[in-house]
């Protein structure tokens, strides 16, 4: 990739990552475009995005396929892996080489399976508190360039900009409500998520997808889309012709 397209990729993430940051703004939507784009501009196979409850446990919110969500959660069920240790540390985790690391058996194991060879985990932080965690997963084996580690990094800061747009930073209790208010819409996402796939007779990953097309050509937030699935208020058929 020449340095002036890398740089134009770069640009068109912001912006996407930006475009969702209107009024109504979904906190899902902005965490899926967020790790979709930093995992396609930096050669990732997946990844997906953790952030913390109002009793500081991890949960997943965002993926970019149920192949990464499958390890993420398994990282999650064994309460230790290394986006677990980059939330309680709040430093970047690499994992270069996952077949032969010692460390959480557990997810060694579970990433191996679905194809994953290294990852790297990059901390989402609010003035020094970190709130998540954006996890990128590999099928080969390898480290990012300082670089790349840096545009993770600058993209992640972005999103926790967003989850907080408008909102005074250091009040706890609005950065909690913000949070919970995104894992309830997490929730809701994945009851969508399975009503379409059985309806249509579709893939988890294109449930989602034509979900968030859907929500985007419409302008609607992607919770009320999931809601209007879920209730049967919006056909399902009319959000896979929004594909």
């Amino acid at each position: 990739m020449s340095p002036d397209s890398r740089e134009e990729r770069i640009n068109q993430a912001f912006v996407k990552v930006a475009d969702t940051l209107m009024d109504s703004y979904d906190v899902v939507d902005l965490l899926a475009t967020l790790v979709h784009e930093c995992a396609d501009l930096l050669g990732a196979a997946g990844g997906g995005i953790l952030v913390a409850n109002a009793t500081d446990e991890l949960e997943l919110i965002a993926s970019t396929s149920e192949a990464a969500e499958f390890v993420e959660v398994m990282q999650l069920a064994a309460g230790v892996g290394p986006c677990v240790d980059c939330y309680t540390s709040g430093l970047a985790v690499s994992v270069d080489d996952i077949e032969n690391s010692t460390a959480w058996p557990q997810f060694r194991d579970a990433a191996l399976q679905r194809g994953f060879q290294s990852l790297h985990a990059t901390p989402m932080r609010v003035r020094g508190t970190v709130i998540g965690t954006m996890n990128l997963l590999f099928t080969a084996t390898g480290s990012l360039t300082e670089r790349d580690a840096k545009l993770a990094q600058a993209l992640a800061d972005v999103a926790v900009i967003g989850i907080l747009q408008e909102r005074s930073l250091r009040d706890s209790n609005i950065v909690s409500e913000q949070l919970h208010l995104a894992l309830d819409s997490r929730i809701m996402v994945e009851q969508a998520k399975g009503v379409l796939a059985h309806s249509q007779r579709m893939e988890m990953d294109d449930a989602f997808n034509a979900l968030r097309a859907y929500a985007r050509v419409n302008r609607l937030a992607l919770r009320s889309v999931a809601e209007g699935v879920v209730n049967r208020s919006i056909d399902g058929a009319e959000i896979t012709a929004a594909v």
